[in-house]
């Protein structure tokens, strides 16, 4: 027996409201470039609308003139999706606050993550979005799902209840230390003074 091995998202549909509501909110409020459409090739009365949420993989939305917006909660029963989160940039989330009361669209507020900083609100079918800003830049060759995962067996070595910046460092210096040689016959910690 061997894996189906994946090699990451290619791509999420969801089902939305009328066309022009998916493109107002998808990209008009989220900013992904609306970069496809076609008829549902499943569904002839539904549309599919294809948005870049930044990473060169795909948002999808199924579209339908007869649905309307529903801010009402998406279920969230086991086997539901929860939410989505989207990764913004430590500018952009600073500015997320503003740019969203200034549209009047309600949310948490920010959220300490102790690895990134979030905030929560829903799209138009009342599905849960959450923007996301990492509170590190993974080192060179590594990916954040490295430092993630070094990170939290420090956590869980340390007995801490969860991953703070604290264990984000010494992560990324840990990766550093295994990833990059160095001349130097001792990589300790010293004091130049």
């Amino acid at each position: 027996m061997r894996k189906l091995q994946t090699q990451g998202v290619h791509h999420i549909t969801l089902t939305g409201a009328d066309r022009q509501t998916s493109i107002d909110f998808w990209e008009g409020v989220l900013g992904m470039p609306f970069i496809f459409d076609q008829p549902n090739l499943d569904d002839p009365d539904e549309g599919h609308l294809y948005f870049d949420p930044g990473d060169g993989r795909l948002i999808t939305v199924f579209t339908n003139e007869s649905r309307t917006p529903d801010r009402r909660r998406t279920p969230t029963e086991p086997g539901c999706v929860h939410h989505l989160a989207f990764n913004v940039s430590k500018a952009t989330f600073s500015q997320a606050v503003k740019r969203l009361d200034e549209r009047g669209i309600n949310h948490s507020g920010p959220k300490d993550r102790g690895f990134m900083d979030s905030i929560y609100f829903t799209d138009p079918m009342g599905l849960l979005i959450e923007l996301a800003c990492y509170r590190f830049e993974p080192p060179e060759g590594c990916r954040h799902a490295d430092v993630m995962i070094e990170a939290h067996r420090l956590r869980v070595a340390r007995g801490d209840y969860n991953i703070a910046e604290e264990h984000l460092a010494d992560a990324i210096e840990a990766l550093v230390a295994r990833r990059q040689d160095s001349l130097s016959d001792q990589r300790d910690p010293r004091d130049p003074y």
